[in-house]
């Protein structure tokens, strides 16, 4: 079951006093290609997403198994810049508030810096108080600075699938089953 944002839930996140999650890798390739590899979602983060990546609003769904199922929009596609997510929907198995991700924003600034591409990304609203933070800040560090890297860097990422998990939470949690 997927849930909407109850009300309020906007108010509760600008609350927060703490900081959004952020991570930053800094390559030696074109801001062209860190854009193109970001929004190759099905080459760095999973093989399971329906719909297309590379739209502006447009809507994906992706999931991992029965662990975690959610439903994105690109509100934002900015050419070698910048892409920005909205999640609309969002069901992890292992917290009990359900609301956590929904109405947050996934964020990809690319960035020139010294001869090299920096890829800024943060989940804003994806915050220390979350039941889910510590496994998704560790499955984030790895999609990012593991599997898209090496996407943009050789051309094949990590990216999940069905019975194929990435990150050391992926695999305990679809040990559980």
């Amino acid at each position: 079951m997927i849930v909407n944002h109850p009300e309020g839930y906007r108010d509760k996140i600008k609350k927060m006093k703490t900081k959004d999650f952020t991570t930053t890798i800094l390559l030696d390739r074109t801001p062209e290609q860190a854009f193109n590899a970001i929004n190759n979602v099905r080459g760095w983060w999973s093989e399971e997403i329906d719909g297309a990546t590379d739209k502006l609003n447009s809507v994906f769904d992706y999931h991992y198994e029965d662990v975690h199922r959610c439903k994105i929009k690109i509100i934002e596609l900015v050419p070698n810049k910048k892409t920005v997510w909205s999640v609309l929907e969002n069901y992890f198995k292992f917290t009990k508030d359900k609301s956590e991700w929904i109405g947050t924003k996934i964020i990809f600034e690319i960035s020139e810096k010294d001869d090299k591409t920096e890829i800024r990304f943060t989940h804003e609203g994806l915050v220390p108080e979350y039941e889910c933070f510590e496994i998704c800040r560790d499955a984030w560090s790895t999609y990012i600075q593991n599997s898209l890297r090496s996407l943009i860097i050789t051309g094949k990422g990590q990216p999940n699938a069905k019975g194929k998990p990435e990150t050391e939470n992926e695999k305990k949690l679809t040990q559980k089953n």
